[in-house]
């Protein structure tokens, strides 16, 4: 029910667009960097250390937030969909193929295979994202890539996932800091809003860093 009703409301809020699409995500970006605070105060004991950490978090993830501002709803849509692809993928190959842990000391359930997985969930849904985005300008009706057009789609797939990942180890090592399982309760069955955004906040970053210079 929680992630339905998530969904519900995240698909309202790029359905309606503008102002309302603004808020929700000022929101989000509040939710997620009061709890990234709470987790720093549990973590860190030193006030240097704790005034270091609120500060570049902050930037972290409020940059983050006016990048998704500033993209079109469309991209917004290619980052959100590259995340949760870069998850799922990641999962069922984890769970599928097992194999070596990443960082067991960090996060145990993370292994090489869930970010081959990740790599792989975040080409193909680049692939399938780029085809429909250059049809509809285009009116092209088939569908192929070059050789060379393949290879970046694959490049750009591989520095999404690995970023993805990084930001979930960041929080997880926090969270591990703070001797906590979740950012917070907020989201029944879900934990916290960090919880959900620490692979959107990278991924984030580079979409609009990378569209912004362009």
């Amino acid at each position: 029910m929680s992630a339905v009703v998530m969904l519900a409301v995240s698909v309202a809020a790029l359905v309606a667009g503008g102002i309302w699409l603004d808020i929700f995500i000022a929101a989000v970006v509040t939710v997620t960097l009061v709890e990234f605070v709470l987790l720093v105060l549990k973590a860190t004991q030193g006030m240097a250390t704790r005034i270091i950490a609120i500060a570049a978090g902050t930037a972290y993830i409020v940059l983050a937030g006016v990048f998704l501002t500033q993209l079109p709803t469309a991209m917004i849509v290619g980052v959100v969909g590259t995340v949760i692809a870069v998850d799922t993928f990641a999962y069922f190959f984890g769970r599928t193929i097992g194999g070596p842990k990443i960082a067991p000391a960090i996060s145990p359930s993370k292994t090489w295979a869930g970010l081959l997985g990740g790599i792989v969930g975040a080409s193909s849904w680049l692939a399938i994202f780029i085809y429909f985005a250059a049809r509809q300008i285009s009116g092209a009706n088939t569908l192929g890539f070059e050789p060379a057009e393949i290879g970046m789609i694959v490049g750009i797939g591989a520095v999404l996932a690995v970023a993805a990942q990084a930001g979930d180890f960041l929080e997880s090592w926090l969270k591990r800091k703070a001797g906590v399982k979740d950012s917070s309760n907020l989201i029944p069955g879900h934990g916290g809003f960090f919880d959900r955004t620490d692979g959107m906040i990278p991924v984030a970053l580079i979409a609009g860093a990378v569209l912004g210079g362009a």
